[in-house]
């Protein structure tokens, strides 16, 4: 399997902020790259230099086959770039947006509304596909932006968190068109705050902090470093908490810690279903009824919060630590010039 994208030793320096030092990076065609970081961690600035919106001010960097400085004007036509916010004309309408883009890109008359036509009907847009996009919903800008995105079929899509802003059913969507185009052959970079984005559909997560990768693999594989599978558990009468925490003693590699709500327990193990099943067992024979129980493996969150210091930004646009709600998020350049 070849590279689409190969990135490294890129550094990028805004005034006395450093933003990238010495990034690595590497696509394999046909797959999704999640690119997950913290705000100000350089997610944005990576991909403006991969989508030859910005130079670098040191290290090279190739998107199919092409040079980001070398080859500038010849990789834009080979590359399909979707950002934070949707670059589309409000004057126009939805059609007249898609089929100026495949003018932009010499397709043609009759291509350029074909394709304009076609993508209109895949997005769930035909019905206001004659309409002037001052009057789309937030939601519906996005789903044209993609499709903007993907008027010239490019072999390779760089994806600023393209989800951003869309309702469940919207996203779920976004999704599924997602995956269609890898299946197709495409090659996608992903940067994204929403966790489970990247669990369901990045091929391998690349983690970013301070201008660097700092862990990258598949999402097994990052959870694995995390480690610490844990049976949790809820019993249905408080007053059993206390017998349940004993009965399990000896089953895992911990104690069994109790929550502040007194009802359910956490207790650390190795070996999978066979605790499981025996923790089952256990509870049973000491009397202690339970509401729920599982086997729960470490989540994307997990190793977010492993892996950088603090939870990654949540759906509503803040940003979640341990001592309370989270603050506005900012656009990513004030993250970045402000972070540090």
């Amino acid at each position: 399997m070849t590279d689409a994208i190969v990135a490294r030793g890129l550094t990028k320096r805004y005034g006395e902020v450093q933003a990238l030092r010495g990034l690595d990076l590497t696509v394999a065609e046909g797959t999704v790259l999640g690119l997950l970081g913290p705000n100000g961690a350089g997610k944005t600035t990576c991909v403006r230099i991969l989508a030859t919106l910005l130079k670098p001010d040191s290290g090279t960097a190739t998107v199919a086959g092409l040079d980001v400085v070398r080859d500038d004007r010849a990789l834009r036509r080979v590359i399909g770039l979707s950002g934070q916010y949707a670059a589309v004309d409000e004057h126009l309408t939805g059609f007249e947006n898609l089929d100026m883009v495949g003018r932009l890109y010499h397709l043609g008359r009759a291509r350029s509304r074909a394709r304009a036509e076609e993508l209109l009907v895949r997005f769930d847009l035909a019905d206001a596909g004659g309409r002037t996009v001052k009057g789309y919903s937030g939601g519906m800008r996005r789903r044209l932006d993609l499709a903007a995105a993907l008027v010239a079929e490019p072999p390779v899509l760089v994806l600023d968190e393209p989800t951003t802003g869309l309702d469940p059913r919207s996203r779920l969507g976004m999704w599924e068109v997602i995956g269609d185009l890898v299946r197709g052959g495409t090659t996608v970079l992903l940067t994204t705050q929403y966790l489970e984005e990247a669990d369901q559909l990045a091929d391998r997560i690349a983690v970013i902090d301070h201008g660097l990768v700092i862990a990258e693999g598949t999402s097994d594989e990052l959870k694995d470093q995390v480690g610490g599978e844990r049976v949790e558990l809820t019993v249905a009468d408080p007053a059993h908490a206390e017998t349940a925490r004993r009965a399990l003693s000896g089953l895992g590699s911990g104690e069994a810690q109790l929550d502040r709500d007194g009802r359910r327990l956490t207790l650390p193990v190795d070996g999978g279903a066979q605790v499981l099943v025996a923790a089952i067992r256990e509870l049973d024979a000491a009397g202690v009824t339970v509401q729920d129980i599982g086997l729960r493996r470490p989540t994307l969150d997990d190793v977010f919060l492993s892996l950088t210091g603090h939870a990654a930004e949540e759906p509503d646009g803040t940003v979640a630590d341990a001592t309370g709600p989270g603050t506005p998020a900012r656009t990513e350049d004030e993250k970045e010039v402000a972070s540090r």
